[in-house]
């Protein structure tokens, strides 16, 4: 996993928020640990606010590219119907959060979005996500789409689900369904057990 190295700055407002909310994708491969960061709030909040909700539980990882990357959050992967997969939302769009600083490396968490000639600003939709499963990431997206967390545990977990067979559309031929909870962890605690894994 990549390591980061903080600023003096960033590891202060990191120690004196003392508490941080980690989100956990549940699947029947095991489970993957995410950070979101502060840096998209935006994303971040919306992310927190689904999950509350239980708006991703019985949703599915609809798309998975060998090599690239696993797409989940999709309402639409709940029916019975796969053509309407990565098609769905939670009926919004969030804006743009786009940071240098924030690239597609392995592990990174992105929004899904509509392309460039129909959604100009870039929009990320209000809930589909991916998960970039690349050995050397994927910068050709940096820039592109918003990159707003980064997985802390379980790429054995993505790449498995990478790995399942798929049919022509990479739709995944027997469903991956997921649930999504929250975890609430002291700051302390997580820079002790991730090390610079863990950011901002």
């Amino acid at each position: 996993m990549r390591m980061w190295r903080w600023s003096v700055i960033s590891l202060g407002i990191l120690l004196a928020q003392k508490w941080d909310t980690l989100a956990v994708i549940e699947t029947a491969y095991g489970a993957i640990r995410l950070q979101l960061y502060h840096k998209t709030p935006q994303h971040r909040a919306n992310f927190i606010k689904l999950a509350k909700e239980g708006f991703f539980d019985g949703t599915t990882f609809h798309r998975v590219v060998p090599g690239f990357v696993i797409q989940g959050g999709d309402p639409n992967s709940k029916d019975s119907d796969p053509n309407n997969d990565g098609m769905g939302g939670p009926g919004y769009t969030i804006p743009a959060e786009l940071d240098a600083e924030l690239k597609h490396i392995r592990g990174a968490v992105g929004a899904a979005r509509l392309g460039d000639a129909v959604n100009p600003s870039r929009a990320s939709n209000g809930s589909q996500f991916y998960i970039v499963i690349a050995e050397k990431g994927t910068p050709f997206l940096d820039g592109g789409y918003t990159v707003f967390g980064q997985v802390l545990e379980g790429m054995e977990v993505a790449d498995k689900i990478a790995a399942v067979q798929r049919d022509g559309r990479d739709r995944p031929l027997q469903a991956i369904p997921m649930k999504v909870r929250l975890e609430r962890h002291k700051v302390k605690a997580l820079i002790k057990r991730y090390g610079n894994a863990y950011r901002l």
